[in-house]
């Protein structure tokens, strides 16, 4: 394989969202380590209401800490400087190197982008310094006319630190040539040349069939194709914002029922992918107009705008069907959000997620919380409490509430959940079908996955190791890459000049 020069950036673009750069990186991040080189992901700017604690206590996006996992190292906001979280169709929060800035309208965040370049170009230096590659993830596609303008996700940053471009294209989607051709011509010419050649995604059946597209497309744009990645199915990564519909269900298993709701603003739904890719569990979620079906379990997700969620599920009917379904013998949980909404009352005094105002909870558990401007970022481990056993528990907080619980209420008697060391989290029921946490990553851990589903209802549990199953994900993706690409064409090109 070529030999790596210190400081070396690579970057990775797409023609639409969701065409492969996050797993395409990941899976180079994954090629390069096992090589034994130093290698971190870097995205200039992410907009995602998925996100992780890093290890110096910030926050980014989902995708960037396992493609730091890939990496074989912890994540840190240098990955990410730039992460918008979106709490309406055209505002979002802005998060620069792991913390809250503000909120922005799409106008006004225009305007700051020179300031969020700025931290951008910063925290990629420091990146620089410390690896010998640097794989870039762009955002979107480089071909948003209307974005073009001090742009500090795709061409506007290659240009800036001068490094080479592949555009990957997903051509399982359809139109993959027009994909990429199209693309291409809405370049610069300066854009163009950095461009050293295509990826094509998700490719299913005989490549010999795909052959005189390839052969049309290297003549017609005068860039080579670099590799046919094949559709890898069962592949799991954690999705940067899209909820992934496919979910590993074995014909005749024995399940439990799970539904979720997907809020208007829901965040974080990568705390469900353990359960969907668990043997014994069939999770539906549950979009607006859809009835809920019925269940075993409820889990109430996440939310950027809890007061806003709240009456998205009184309208579309989630209320009447949560008190059904705890009548009839049902679970519930809520994560976060979630957790907040069980409570008596949610209060958002400054408006920081919406409107200013008090909305009255779900009324289940003795809890009121209050909206303030700090956020919670950390990452935890302790002792989850459940009736009979304990069983050890990792995850993450992210949150802006500050949640007070009357364990000792008359009304709705309840105990603490977690034990964090000197502090506790959460609340479980007296009557042990309500139970509610802060704790992102809540069935991550296999102890901890297999009590709460204990809990809910499956007498003999399977332990299957989330973690495990992502390490082994990543290193298909690795092998797919390695087979399918031809590095030595790519490193060769990117590096030769750069």
């Amino acid at each position: 394989m070529t030999e790596f020069a210190a400081n070396t950036t690579f970057m990775v673009q797409g023609t639409t969202s969701d065409a492969g750069k996050s797993v395409l990186v990941a899976g180079l991040c994954r090629v390069l380590a096992r090589r034994g080189i130093k290698v971190a992901p870097f995205k200039p700017q992410n907009m995602a209401l998925n996100s992780a604690v890093t290890s110096d206590g910030g926050e980014i996006g989902r995708a960037q800490a396992v493609q730091a996992q890939a990496c074989y190292l912890e994540p840190h906001t240098d990955m990410n400087p730039v992460l918008l979280k979106p709490n309406s169709d055209t505002g979002a929060q802005v998060i620069i190197h792991g913390r809250a800035l503000t909120e922005m309208d799409a106008a006004r965040y225009h305007g700051y982008k020179a300031t969020a370049k700025q931290a951008v170009l910063d925290s990629h230096r420091r990146l620089q310094s410390r690896y010998q590659a640097v794989i870039v993830e762009g955002a979107g596609s480089p071909a948003e006319i209307n974005l073009r303008d001090n742009d500090i996700a795709n061409m506007g940053f290659a240009e800036a630190v001068d490094c080479p471009v592949i555009i990957v294209a997903d051509i399982d989607r359809g139109g993959v040539f027009a994909h990429l051709v199209g693309t291409l011509a809405l370049l610069s010419e300066t854009e163009q040349a950095r461009v050293l050649g295509f990826v094509i995604n998700r490719f299913r059946g005989d490549i010999g069939l795909l052959q005189s597209g390839l052969d049309w497309l290297e003549a017609e744009t005068g860039k080579p194709v670099l590799g046919v990645l094949p559709y890898l199915h069962g592949l799991h990564l954690e999705a940067e914002d899209a909820i992934a519909s496919e979910q590993e269900l074995s014909e005749g298993d024995a399940v439990l029922k799970v539904i979720v709701p997907v809020v208007s603003r829901i965040s974080n739904h990568t705390d469900f992918d353990a359960l969907r890719l668990h043997p014994q569990v069939d999770l539906q979620f549950i979009g607006p107009g859809e009835t809920p079906p019925p269940a075993d379990l409820i889990i109430l997700p996440g939310s950027k705008s809890v007061r806003r969620d709240l009456q998205w599920l009184r309208d579309n009917g989630w209320e009447a069907a949560i008190q059904k379904h705890l009548r009839y013998g049902g679970k519930l949980i809520g994560i976060c959000g979630g957790y907040q909404m069980l409570g008596l009352t949610v209060d958002d005094p400054s408006g920081l997620e919406g409107e200013a105002g008090e909305s009255a909870g779900l009324g289940l558990l003795p809890l009121r919380t209050v909206l303030e401007s700090e956020k919670q970022l950390r990452r935890v481990a302790g002792q989850l409490h459940l009736p009979g056993e304990a069983a050890a528990i990792e995850g993450y907080e992210i949150h802006a509430g500050v949640t007070h619980i009357a364990y000792d209420s008359k009304d709705l008697p309840c105990r603490p959940l977690i034990n964090l060391g000197d502090i506790t989290d959460g609340a479980l029921a007296r009557d042990n079908r309500v139970l509610g946490t802060y704790l992102h990553g809540l069935f991550d851990h296999p102890e901890a996955c297999a009590a709460l589903l204990r809990w809910a209802g499956i007498a003999e549990v399977e332990v299957p190791d989330y973690h495990k199953r992502r390490e082994a994900d990543i290193n298909r993706l690795a092998d797919a890459i390695e087979t399918h690409l031809d590095l030595e064409r790519l490193w060769g090109t990117a590096f030769a000049s750069h």
